[in-house]
């Protein structure tokens, strides 16, 4: 075997073994979701709120379903419904998704600065093991409440791409759709939910 083969094998084998490990031991949801936030620090996977906003004035409202049985992170039950006259965040989101962990630091600085302007967050896990979901969130230190379904998921928020986000103005219109991650931390995304208000 020659030399430069011996060295590819064994730069293969070291790579190989980096991965296996952190597939292993978990972490590679943590690894991918930290690269995913540089992409985000792009500003290339912002949610594009003037092009809704152009949309929403020339189309009729679009009334979003608020008939959502949800279930806290202190196991109290919870209708979306209770949150009608306020601008509701829901994000679909599961601790298995580097996405979804790329975009979730972002999203608690959002919830830090808008929580006291009439902003309701639905953080709604779709972890099988909905402990998981809490541990995590204690982990990460996150103050926004986490959610499981606790009942069928309306057709208009079925979904295969995970992260999704819906914004829901306070009139109880679908105000915008985004699919996949987001950097929802920025000066226009504020803006854009003041003016859902």
């Amino acid at each position: 075997m020659n030399k430069k083969l011996k060295k590819n094998l064994i730069e293969y084998g070291i790579i190989g073994a980096v991965f296996i490990t952190l597939f292993i031991t978990g972490l590679h949801t943590e690894v991918f979701g930290f690269l995913q936030r540089g992409i985000l620090a792009t500003g290339l996977m912002n949610p594009d709120t003037e092009e809704k906003a152009e949309i929403a004035s020339a189309t009729p409202s679009k009334g979003a379903v608020l008939d959502l049985n949800l279930v806290n992170s202190k196991g109290e039950k919870v209708n979306m419904k209770q949150f009608e006259g306020k601008v509701i965040f829901l994000n679909f989101w599961a601790t298995w998704c580097p996405p979804c962990i790329a975009e979730m630091p972002g999203i608690h600085n959002l919830y830090q600065e808008v929580k006291n302007d009439n902003v309701e967050f639905i953080m709604l896990s779709v972890d099988q093991k909905f402990e998981k979901a809490k541990k995590f969130k204690q982990n990460k230190g996150y103050e926004f409440e986490i959610y499981r379904a606790a009942g069928p998921i309306p057709q208009m928020y079925s979904t295969r791409s995970i992260p999704t986000t819906y914004v829901i103005d306070a009139d109880g219109n679908l105000a915008l759709t985004h699919l996949g991650m987001g950097d929802f931390d920025t000066k226009e995304f504020k803006q854009f939910l003041k003016e859902l208000q």
